[in-house]
């Protein structure tokens, strides 16, 4: 008690921010991108933990045996990509309903229909376009070679996601077209981009959040909070139904919580954020760590993992919950302190926020090539047993290679991401916005001859 209570005196004596600077913290949404940006860039980190140090996978060594530093909570989050991909859906869900719950709740939703409408449009268009570039690309690299350094890589995540050639360049031609399609449908699959597998949850989960509140806008916020909630809830039954990890209750908290982002509750709260912040957001942080497998090899995972026995839907997908439940709790806290809110809104991670998109895009392309080949380039093809069969693979090089290529490989991926970011996506832009003027039938059509006008 006496701990907590000095715990207590400290976090109130942190220096606060004056009134018009927490208001403005208040009021400013960009921390969201700043935390998608962390998100890719641990998405990223968790394939190449698959590349080159799955031990951190399981949260120790074997039912009753020890833990690596890396395998415990919190530490183990470089590995956890189910943690970082719920931060996706949590902030799509909350920026696609951030300006339709405003307009809603200042009585305008004439506007905030039509914004609806025009952003399910526009959704569409921005996830497929450049998902589709990404693909020609790889699909373009993959024919040429590109990736056989990788194929015969000893690390695990390369060897298992770098497609192969096709056989001519009519069978690449259809091999392109399904990868294309089963991109956007259940259970999907992508062999030239493997993370692309979400994309097509990420527009589902859009389109979860535009119904909803297209049926919901004319409510009032009280009684529109708990229909979400309830959706919230139910969504969990939907998953093994749907295909679903569990992006239908990580949307729909998305939404309630721009809910709660335009409501008085955060600026209420805030003065208790310097208390309350910091053990939220290392119980959130505990909770982002429960591990996809061997959950019940180690104390804590086995703990979460009975309590998710007792009060998850069966449906729900055990693996995920947690994570979700994590991050969640982690957005929550990051709305009512405005202090964590200015740290998110910090401009490299701003900047990384901006880059997000094409990052997640192109992180497997460029693991799977550059870092491949810098890898590797001096290895000798070797012989590797792998569940009792021999494999010529090019081993794993020791620390000292790690050391000096991996800064190497970050400033060329982080550089053309932003190129991506600066030349193509406003061209993505361009492209959705002149369908949107052809398909709202915003242009003028032009006749083919002159209308009388007698």
């Amino acid at each position: 008690m006496a701990v907590l209570t000095r715990y207590a005196e400290k976090a109130l004596q942190t220096p606060n921010l004056d009134v018009d600077s927490q208001r403005k913290a208040l009021q400013d949404s960009s921390w969201a991108d700043g935390l998608r940006g962390i998100a890719a860039i641990f998405v990223m980190c968790s394939h190449l933990t698959l590349c080159f140090a799955r031990y951190i996978v399981p949260p120790n060594h074997g039912e009753g045996q020890y833990s690596d530093w890396m395998q415990r909570p919190i530490l183990r989050l470089v590995g956890q990509g189910p943690a970082w991909v719920a931060c996706f859906f949590i902030l799509s869900g909350f920026v696609n309903a951030l300006k339709p719950v405003k307009l809603a709740r200042a009585g305008n939703t004439e506007t905030a229909l039509s914004n609806l409408a025009v952003s399910a449009f526009r959704r569409s268009f921005r996830l497929f376009l450049p998902a589709t570039t990404a693909t020609i690309f790889s699909w373009l690299l993959t024919q040429f070679g590109a990736y056989e350094t990788a194929r015969q890589s000893n690390a695990y995540w390369m060897y298992n996601t770098a497609p192969a050639q096709s056989a001519s360049w009519p069978d690449a031609v259809g091999d392109l077209f399904r990868a294309i399609q089963t991109t956007w449908c259940y259970w999907p699959n992508n062999p030239y981009d493997q993370p692309q597998w979400a994309l097509m949850y990420l527009l589902q989960g859009s389109m979860f959040v535009f119904t909803a509140l297209l049926v919901t806008i004319n409510l009032t916020p009280f009684f529109r909070v708990a229909t979400l909630s309830l959706l919230y809830v139910w969504s969990m039954n939907w998953g093994l139904k749907l295909a679903d990890p569990l992006c239908g209750m990580n949307v729909f908290a998305g939404v309630l919580l721009a809910e709660f982002n335009h409501s008085n509750q955060p600026s209420e709260l805030s003065r208790y954020a310097p208390i309350l912040a910091p053990p939220l957001v290392l119980i959130s942080l505990v909770l982002m760590s429960f591990p996809a497998d061997f959950q019940h090899q180690a104390g804590w995972s086995r703990f979460l993992e009975d309590m998710h026995n007792r009060i998850a839907p069966e449906s729900a997908d055990k693996a995920r919950f947690w994570p979700a439940v994590g991050a969640q709790l982690l957005i929550i806290t990051i709305i009512c302190s405005p202090h964590l809110r200015r740290a998110m809104s910090h401009r490299w991670l701003l900047w990384l926020g901006k880059i997000s998109f094409p990052l997640y895009l192109l992180h497997g392309i460029f693991i799977r090539t550059i870092l491949a080949w810098l890898l590797f380039a001096n290895q000798s093809l070797t012989q590797i047993q792998e569940d009792g069969d021999i494999y010529l693979r090019y081993p794993v090089p020791g620390y000292g290679t790690f050391l000096i290529v991996m800064p190497v490989f970050m400033i060329i991926l982080l550089s053309c991401t932003h190129v991506w970011a600066v030349k193509l996506e406003p061209q993505f832009g361009v492209i959705t916005k002149k369908a949107e003027d052809v398909m709202f039938g915003k242009k003028e059509r032009q006749l083919p001859l002159p209308v009388r006008q007698d």
